[in-house]
C-alpha cells in the first residue's frame, strides 16, 4: 500500500486491519513514515512490513517491487492479494520535476503505479484486485470540484510526462491542470490494466470526493499549507465533503472488496459509478499505454 501514513490511507489501514486481521500488509512509504508506522501496529498484534519507497524516483519504486518480489519468493512475504496506490501530490506548479526528469505530478500520480503494477503483475495470486485512489477533478466541471480547481486538459501523453506542458506552467492554475489530467491519465489506463492484466486480477478507481485536511498538497507553498489545514477542513462539515475517517473506510471497503465493482469500474465513494464522458476514448487509452510503455521501459524491463 502507499499514501498509508497520512490521511485518509492512515485511516484505511485501520479499516483493512480490522476487517482482514490476517492480513500482512506491507507499506511502500518515504523516510521512517512507514517503519513508524509498521512499529506502532506490530506492537498491537498486527503483521506489517515496511519498504522504503520515494515514489518521485521510479527507480527507487522499481527497487521496491523487486523487494516485495523477492520476498514473495524467499517466502517472506504471502502470496499477492492486493495492491491500493493511495498515495498522489498535487504541486502549485507545472515546473516541478522528478529525479528522472518527468513532471512531479504525473511522476507519482501515473508513472509510479505503472511501474508497481507492471513490475509486480506476475505475482498477484487470483482473486487480486487493485485500487488506484482517483479524483472527481477529472470531471473538470463545477459539480465536481466546487470550481476549487481547473479541469483536465489532455494533449500527447510524451508532452504531459514533462515540465511545462500547460499555460504559465509557474502558477497555480497550471499545477491544478496538471494535477486533474493525471487524475483522467490514470482512469484510462485502469481501462487498460483491465484488458491486459492477467485473468483474476481486477483494478479498479476509487473516488474519495473532497477530503479536506489531507496531505495531498505537503509539497505546496506556506499560504496553499495554511489554507488546507485551517480553512478547507470547515467544509467537512458539509454535504459536499468526506472527513478522512469516512474516505478511508470506503478505501478499505474497496480494497478488500465489500464494495462490489468489477474490474476496469469507477467506484465514486460507496458505489460503482460512471466517471467523465471523457474519460472513456479507447484511442487515447491506447496512446497514454504505448506512451507510459515507452517512459517507463527502462524501470518495467527485467
Amino acid at each position: 500500500m502507499t499514501g498509508a501514513t497520512r490521511g485518509l490511507g492512515r485511516a484505511a489501514v485501520d479499516h483493512i486491519l480490522a476487517g482482514s486481521p490476517d492480513v500482512h500488509l506491507v507499506l511502500l512509504a518515504r523516510g521512517t513514515a512507514g517503519a513508524e508506522l509498521a512499529g506502532d501496529l506490530s506492537l498491537r498484534g498486527h503483521t506489517v512490513t515496511s519498504i522504503p519507497t520515494d515514489l518521485l524516483s521510479l527507480d527507487s519504486v522499481r527497487a521496491a517491487a523487486d523487494e516485495v518480489a523477492r520476498r514473495i519468493d524467499d517466502g517472506e512475504l504471502p502470496p499477492l492479494r492486493g495492491l491500493v496506490s493511495n498515495a498522489g501530490l498535487l504541486f502549485t506548479n507545472d515546473v516541478t520535476e522528478s529525479p528522472d526528469g518527468f513532471e512531479a505530478t504525473f511522476a507519482v500520480n501515473v508513472l509510479a503505479n505503472h511501474v508497481l503494477i507492471r513490475r509486480l503483475q506476475g505475482r498477484f495470486e487470483d482473486g487480486s484486485r487493485i485500487v488506484i485512489t482517483v479524483s472527481d477533478a477529472h470531471f473538470g466541471d463545477f459539480r465536481h470540484n466546487m470550481g476549487m480547481m481547473p479541469g483536465p486538459s489532455w494533449q500527447d501523453p510524451a508532452l504531459l510526462a514533462r515540465i511545462s506542458a500547460f499555460p504559465k506552467p509557474d502558477t497555480v492554475a497550471a499545477g491544478g491542470t496538471a494535477y486533474a489530467t493525471s487524475k483522467l491519465a490514470a482512469i484510462y489506463l485502469i481501462h487498460e490494466y483491465a484488458r491486459r492484466l492477467p485473468g483474476g486480477v481486477d483494478v479498479v478507481g476509487y473516488n474519495p470526493g473532497f477530503v479536506p485536511g489531507t496531505g495531498l498538497n505537503r509539497d505546496a507553498g506556506a499560504a496553499v499549507q495554511f489554507v488546507m489545514r485551517t480553512i478547507m477542513p470547515l467544509t467537512a462539515r458539509t454535504p459536499l465533503a468526506s472527513t478522512q475517517e469516512e474516505a478511508g473506510r470506503r478505501l478499505a471497503d474497496v480494497a478488500l472488496g465489500h464494495t462490489p465493482a468489477p474490474s476496469g469500474s469507477y467506484v465514486d465513494r460507496t458505489r460503482e459509478a460512471r466517471s467523465s464522458a471523457e474519460s472513456y476514448d479507447p484511442e487515447r487509452e491506447q496512446r497514454l499505454w504505448t506512451a507510459v510503455e515507452k517512459l517507463t521501459s527502462p524501470f518495467v524491463t527485467v
